[in-house]
């Protein structure tokens, strides 16, 4: 799990890289004028969440940082991405996840490897809408893998066979 998340952080971060200047900011209507790095922003700060969280065994995933600096710098994102991959195995334990519903606290069991999970799984979808804005806004070619879940690439190379 650890090495299936960075190594699609990794090809997430080669596609960032390869953006044409500007697109990185650039509005995408058919995403109600959200930017690649809104998604990036979105994705790295719960990757935060639960790495900041792990220590005390305690996750917040409301109470992100919404630091404008990722959304608007690539090259910031990308390092901040390299830290979360070098950052990210750790041993597995019991997690206390808070969610902010209908103003009221409300708090879940779960465990670092399971949160693991879930931020590769809610990454992967954050790069299914940014390659529907690469698409939109660009000419560039991407992984055909990029943006979709490794168990579908894998039915998908079964199906082939």
């Amino acid at each position: 799990m650890f090495r299936s998340s960075v190594q699609t952080i990794e090809a997430f971060k080669n596609v960032l890289l390869r953006l044409p200047t500007g697109m990185y900011v650039k509005p995408c209507s058919i995403l109600s004028d959200a930017t690649i790095g809104q998604h990036t922003r979105h994705i790295i700060e719960l990757y935060q969440c639960l790495i900041d969280g792990y220590a005390a065994g305690e996750v917040c995933y409301d109470h992100r940082k919404r630091d404008k600096q990722i959304e608007n710098e690539l090259e910031f994102a990308v390092g901040i991405l390299l830290f979360i991959q070098e950052n990210l195995e750790k041993d597995d334990k019991q997690l206390s996840i808070s969610y902010d519903l209908n103003e009221r606290d409300v708090k879940i069991d779960s465990n670092y490897l399971r949160e693991v999970m879930y931020n590769l799984e809610h990454m992967i979808h954050h790069q299914a809408l940014i390659k529907v804005a690469i698409n939109h806004l660009t000419d560039l070619q991407l992984p055909s893998s990029f943006g979709v879940a490794p168990s579908t690439i894998q039915y998908r190379n079964q199906c082939v066979q």
